[in-house]
């Protein structure tokens, strides 16, 4: 208990969602006999957190009656239907006034590690940064760790969005923390998502998936699983590229890629005639991907993105010390301007200037 006080960290557990597309409120899932709202609330008692905020709001009544609370502070966001910023910033409000930080969990993580938030708590009291982003295998997730210091910026949030919308502004003092815990990415958002969850979790996963693909054909990395990157998948395809997906969970099957890598390190893709990256994830994993693209000196990186997100990006990039020489890969937003408007119109946009950068490398 002593060691609790010490710690001066608040945990922030968001359970206020409708979960729109679980169908029933999935705080109340239950594995093997325990819903996932007690499983987050357990991990934290094994933690060096110093208090537990629960926001309810969709679905309150019934998770009071099913969950026992007594040992948190419980707050109701009346307006959880706005979204996620809604609730982190009621959550904020609650928490006590003297501690030097809070945890952002979301209550939808049942194999999250109790060992991952005591490694964030300890590196911020020992470095003090703004923000802490756990990273697995390169990929960002959470919980997230913010230092009371940004408190008043998230205090204003509206609508669907969470600590990601205060990370633009903060080019530096942000620490991004390897673990050893999937767990910071296996998150639960439909009933078909616990199963696949569990055997990803139970299996040794490979950095690489797939046959050893030929070097004289060039490859196209894509990181994303929304509309534009499966997109992307299928025009990469009929192209001749080699179509890999930049995935820590996905394989190769779910996908349709010719591989998956399992890590967001593109210096572990295979050798190839030509290496083209676009990151298409709506923002998961974007400034990492184009970092790691960067840096492995891929002929051809694209950042699908609106123009807001992409020059947040590239101020980050040279906040860290990337110069324009090195920035010049960079297409962002990416796309030839064809007026695009669906995901595969913009998928197309993408793909045709991949291919006019790769005639231009091969006669130049």
């Amino acid at each position: 208990m002593e060691e609790n006080r010490r710690s001066g960290v608040s945990a922030i557990v968001l359970a206020a969602g409708m979960s729109t597309r679980m169908g029933s409120p999935k705080q109340l899932l239950r594995i093997d006999g325990t819903t996932l709202l007690e499983i987050a609330l357990e991990t934290l008692r094994k933690t060096q957190i110093q208090e537990t905020v629960v926001v309810l709001g969709a679905s309150a009544d019934a998770i009071r009656q099913s969950v026992s609370l007594d040992r948190v502070k419980v707050v109701i966001n009346e307006a959880y239907r706005e979204g996620m910023g809604t609730s982190l910033r009621v959550g904020l409000s609650a928490v006590d006034p003297v501690a030097q930080a809070a945890l952002v969990v979301l209550a939808d993580q049942p194999f999250l590690q109790a060992s991952t938030i005591d490694t964030l708590i300890e590196q911020h009291r020992e470095r003090q940064p703004q923000i802490v982003i756990p990273l697995y295998r390169g990929f960002r997730g959470n919980p997230v760790l913010l230092d009371r210091s940004v408190f008043a910026e998230l205090a204003g949030l509206t609508g669907d969005v969470g600590c990601r919308a205060i990370f633009g502004s903060h080019t530096e003092n942000i620490l991004k923390m390897p673990v050893d815990d999937m767990g910071i990415l296996l998150d639960i958002d439909t009933p078909s998502d616990l199963e696949s969850l569990q055997e990803a979790r139970a299996s040794a996963i490979a950095y690489w998936e797939g046959p050893e693909p030929a070097a004289d054909r060039p490859q196209l990395a894509i990181v994303g699983q929304e509309a534009v990157a499966q997109a992307l998948v299928k025009l990469g395809s009929l192209l001749h590229f080699t179509v890999v997906v930049v995935d820590p969970i996905l394989t190769a099957a779910q996908t349709g890629a010719d591989g998956v890598l399992h890590a967001l390190d593109f210096s572990r893709l295979p050798a190839a005639a030509g290496t083209y990256v676009a990151v298409a994830s709506r923002g998961r994993f974007d400034e990492e991907a184009v970092e790691q693209a960067l840096l492995a000196k891929s002929d051809y990186v694209a950042l699908v993105s609106n123009k807001k997100r992409s020059q947040e990006i590239v101020a980050s990039l040279k906040a860290r010390g990337f110069a324009p020489e090195n920035l010049a890969a960079l297409h962002a937003p990416a796309g030839i301007a064809i007026g695009a408007e669906g995901p595969e119109e913009i998928a197309l946009s993408v793909m045709a200037e991949i291919v006019a950068e790769r005639r231009r490398s091969r006669t130049g």
